[in-house]
């Protein structure tokens, strides 16, 4: 998507609606963690939590957003519902941010509004 030189104006807003909503909704460690185990294949609500070491209810929620995004399914077999990706270009979405992320070293980490250190800051806060 090409972006417009100039002022960030309504128009310009409106065209990067969908790409900041994408990001915002993968912006969350849980979802994006969900996420990239996912890109092994499928798993249940149960191989998550004990993969990522989280509660149920955390992971179920964090399913339930990336659903209604529909960057996933939910396939039911039985008792049990085992999530997948549902758009195989996440793969290369996943493949294109640790090129980026290797490209750029440690800036992005560093970066003094979303970097690690800002995580940091604003718990000390």
């Amino acid at each position: 998507m090409p972006i417009k030189p100039g002022p960030v104006d309504g128009s310009v807003r409106d065209d990067l609606a969908g790409a900041v909503a994408l990001f915002h909704s993968l912006s969350d460690p849980t979802r994006l963690a969900i996420a990239r185990h996912l890109t092994h294949g499928e798993a249940r609500v149960v191989d998550l939590t004990r993969a990522l070491g989280l509660p149920q209810s955390t992971v179920s929620s964090h399913l339930a957003c990336l659903r209604d995004c529909q960057l996933i399914t939910g396939r039911p077999e039985g008792r049990q519902v085992f999530y997948a990706l549902a758009r195989p270009e996440l793969l290369d979405l996943f493949a294109a941010a640790e090129t980026l992320l290797a490209a750029t070293g440690n800036a992005v980490a560093l970066c003094p509004h979303y970097g690690t250190c800002a995580d940091t800051e604003e718990e000390g806060a």
